[in-house]
């Protein structure tokens, strides 16, 4: 059995058929790569993937327990992390206190223990400062955890959103076209981190990007969509050297240049 199991997905709206009949398998720690032009459907999959949308049939399903019906907060509990492409961080609070929200994905703060045992809240939220402030360093960030998150660059909010959601202790991590915005030195020193994530947590990551180099050095599969349906699955010397998906989305010129 594997890791993750797409099986059969399709979503509908209307007479528009964003996927259609989507299937592939992602391992324990494998890092997966899910590519193809504007408007293949990657943004309508991820969001399957990660609850935010519905499948019209088909299922998905995460150590054996399928999440597709699941509310989105539930994936999440159950290990599911994600990085939006657009960024989804408190302008108003400091660098720390965003970090400091990404554990309420797997232990939700409560008002009762507030009240009831103060103590214990207390402690709880100093044990969450702690290791926020250790998740900081790893990011390279802990010089900036007092400073307003719109007071950064772009490259370094882009490293606190994914501080955030490790936070949250994740085992499957959705990566949104994370290099979407940066330059070519915050690319590689993202690649570095993201080799070293999945080592050190034993993640397995599904990566949603245009830049090829980055996906190319990265992943282990690819599956290419297109107009909604997979085209191909593959190494990724293996799709690089598909016809198929040179003519909808490489381009010949990528043949040559990666022969």
């Amino acid at each position: 059995m594997a890791f993750l199991e797409v099986r059969s997905i399709s979503k509908d709206y209307g007479g528009v058929h964003a996927l259609s009949d989507v299937s592939f398998q992602v391992e324990d720690s494998e890092f997966h790569s899910v590519i193809g032009p504007n408007g293949a459907g990657k943004s309508t999959l991820i969001n399957v993937l990660s609850g935010l949308t519905r499948p019209s049939s088909g299922e998905v399903s995460l150590n054996g327990s399928v999440i597709s019906a699941k509310r989105t907060h539930d994936i999440v509990a159950m290990g599911v992390g994600r990085i939006f492409q657009n960024g989804r961080l408190f302008e108003r609070l400091t660098v720390l206190e965003n970090v400091m929200m990404g554990t309420s994905a797997i232990s939700p703060p409560s008002l009762m223990e507030h009240v009831l045992v103060p103590r214990q809240a207390l402690a709880r939220q100093a044990e969450n400062r702690k290791r926020s402030m250790q998740m900081l360093e790893r990011f390279g960030l802990a010089a900036h955890a007092s400073r307003q998150i719109g007071a950064l660059s772009y490259g370094s909010r882009r490293l606190v959103e994914m501080a955030k959601v490790m936070m949250g202790r994740p085992k499957l991590l959705l990566l949104d076209e994370p290099a979407a915005g940066l330059n070519s030195g915050e690319v590689e020193r993202l690649m570095v981190l993201l080799r070293e994530l999945r080592k050190e947590h034993q993640l397995a990551v599904i990566l949603i990007e245009h830049n090829m180099s980055m996906v190319m050095r990265l992943a282990e599969r690819i599956t290419v969509l297109n107009f909604g349906k997979k085209l191909a699955e593959g190494t990724p010397g293996e799709i690089s050297r598909n016809d198929a998906v040179l003519s909808a989305y490489l381009g010949e010129g990528y043949k040559h240049a990666a022969l």
